[in-house]
């Protein structure tokens, strides 16, 4: 055996060396080491008395030895055999402990410790076993899409630099993908690097997706051996997007409101449910059998009622698959007769219409002069206070924004009428005299005085309230005057006069025009009044029959009464008379 370690040996320990034997009770010895790590060899011997050196060894394939480390018991000097592939790496302790730093696969052998003494060799084996961890798996080349009823390749699952080897494993949703003909195919390879012996591993799937693997996330791992046993990687999850034909198509009307009326604008939308959607339709209209072709949308400007009808739309390359919108084009027509500025004498009669067409019921609203009308205006009669402005107003509450509302201005025209009305003042020392006047346009009034006497003020005029208004003035007339009214508009030119007598001589006054809302007033008062003669007329009727009742229901008792009170008396008469005869 050829050494550089320690002396030469004498032919008899060459030979025992040569011939050495295992140590009795040692069996094989293993050591686990993460590669890079440091491999640490006990040598599993007891150092004899008598040692002389220990070696480390490691045998080839063959079965040849190399030595590799040696270390004098009596110098206690430390040797390595030139061997490159463990150059600075090798440490042998006083014990016998032999270190290996960064731990490759190539270090995997058996290795043996020898104990040297004169006359005996000893050894223990070592097995080295070197693992390392592969790359945490990933998948590559992932389908940009799977398409349903295909089988696609969906991937690669790959890990690096694995030693020993790995198995991978594909997960659909957590759960093991196992090989099914025509479904899930696996093909599982793995190569060595030459230089470094580590593994790569990769499986490739090919998988026949279904719409139930929409957003369902797909998994690998790698199974491997380290140092304290089988370990598992998994990879990151990978979602794909999943093709698959339309099966139903569906049409929506925007934008989406309750109802569509005369001059909207709306869109079209149709809608297939494949991934990727469909991109173009046909489009049919009512009443025409052809299909438009036209984009996902198709839009209809200023609609009008004719527009009213089902609308349909199909795919193109299968115009079975179709789907339908019924759509109601809401309409609202309004005609007010007569309508704008209409001019009528007072007395004559004024027919008004307000004619509603639409698609559904509608209601109306009639305003007069911005005040809500109980019901529509009928006129058979004009008078000033009819005078205004109407609007017929109509709206459909179903339908957001269709009202339609038409006016009429009424103006009542009338020639001047006049009426004057005189008072003696309570104290005896003026007249109130009041030319009532009423017409349209407003007539003005004008005042002259007959004989001799002196206007005690100025002109007073109330207010023109519906064609009405009044002027007075007061005098205190010395004798007897005449006073003239004159009233005037576009249409005549009224004159009315009154004799007042003179303030010493005594005479009836005329009453006052009573005012329109006076009028109201006092009719107001009449309807009270008659309302309480007449309940105290049916209270009185009550309490009459009650009354009558009680009468009745007395006389009765009375009767009985009476009757026993006679055949009281007739009895005392007879005892009376009895004593008389006694007597």
């Amino acid at each position: 055996m050829e050494s550089k370690a320690g002396p030469s040996c004498r032919l008899v320990f060459c030979l025992l060396i040569s011939a050495a034997v295992l140590r009795p009770g040692l069996g094989w010895y293993s050591v686990n080491s993460a590669y890079g790590d440091t491999i640490i060899m006990p040598c599993r011997l007891d150092v004899p008395q008598n040692l002389m050196f220990g070696k480390w060894k490691y045998e080839k394939p063959d079965g040849s030895p190399v030595f590799i480390a040696f270390r004098s018991s009596t110098k206690k000097s430390v040797q390595y055999d030139d061997v490159p592939e463990y150059k600075d790496r090798l440490s042998l302790s006083e014990n016998y402990t032999l270190s290996i730093s960064n731990a490759r696969i190539s270090d995997e052998k058996r290795f043996v410790c020898m104990l040297v003494t004169e006359d005996n060799v000893f050894e223990a084996p070592t097995i080295v076993k070197v693992f390392k961890q592969p790359s945490k798996p990933e998948i590559v080349s992932k389908a940009p899409f799977l398409e349903t009823e295909q089988l696609k390749k969906l991937g690669d699952c790959i890990s690096k630099d694995s030693y020993p080897d790995g198995n991978i494993t594909w997960y659909r949703n957590g759960k093991v993908l196992q090989p099914l003909e025509g479904v899930v195919v696996l093909i599982f390879k793995k190569q060595m690097d030459p230089v470094t012996q580590l593994y790569t591993m990769t499986s490739s799937l090919e998988y026949k997706a279904t719409k139930a693997d929409i957003q369902m996330p797909f998994t690998c791992s790698v199974t491997y051996y380290g140092p304290s046993g089988q370990k598992t990687l998994q990879s990151e999850q990978a979602i794909f997007d999943i093709y698959y034909p339309t099966e139903q198509v569906t049409i929506q009307v925007l934008p989406s409101k309750n109802a569509v009326k005369e001059g909207d604008n709306i869109t079209l939308k149709c809608l297939g449910n494949g991934n990727p959607p469909p991109e173009e339709f046909l489009f049919y209209l009512p009443g025409q059998p052809e299909g438009i072709r036209s984009s996902n949308t198709y839009t209809l400007t200023d609609v009008r009622r004719n527009a009213t009808g089902d609308y349909k739309c199909s795919l193109i390359d299968k115009k079975s698959m179709i789907a339908s919108t019924a759509i109601t084009v809401h309409y609202l027509d309004l005609s007010l007769n007569p309508s704008g500025e209409v001019t009528k004498q007072i007395g004559d009669a004024l027919p008004v219409s307000c004619t509603i067409s639409a698609s559904r019921n509608a209601t109306v609203v009639w305003m007069k002069d911005n005040i809500r009308l109980r019901s529509s205006p009928s006129f058979s009669s004009l008078h000033y206070q009819d005078a205004g402005n109407y609007v017929c107003e109509t709206a459909l509450q179903e339908v957001e924004g269709l009202k339609k509302r038409e006016s009429l201005t009424l103006i009542v025209e009338g020639k001047p009428q006049i009426k004057m009305t005189k008072k003696t003042d309570p104290s005896g020392l003026s007249k109130t005299i009041i030319c009532h006047v009423e017409g349209f346009p407003k007539p003005a009034i004008q005042w002259t005085i007959t004989g001799s006497g002196s206007v005690i003020n100025q002109t007073e005029e109330s207010p023109y309230i519906n064609g009405r208004y009044y002027s007075k003035i007061i005098i205190s007339p010395e004798e007897n005057v005449t006073l003239t009214c004159t009233a005037e508009n576009q249409l005549e030119r009224t004159v009315n006069s009154l004799n007042v007598s003179a303030i010493s001589i005594p005479e009836h006054d005329e009453a006052d025009e009573i005012s329109d809302e006076n009028r109201e007033k006092v009719n107001d008062q009449a309807k009270l009044i008659v309302g309480i003669v007449v309940g105290l007329l049916l209270a009185a009727l009550v309490a009459g029959v009650v009354y009558w009742l009680y009468m009745k229901k007395s006389k009765t008792a009375s009767k009985h009464v009476n009757k026993d009170l006679g055949n009281l008396e007739e009895n005392k008469k007879l005892e009376e008379n009895n004593h008389k005869t006694e007597a």
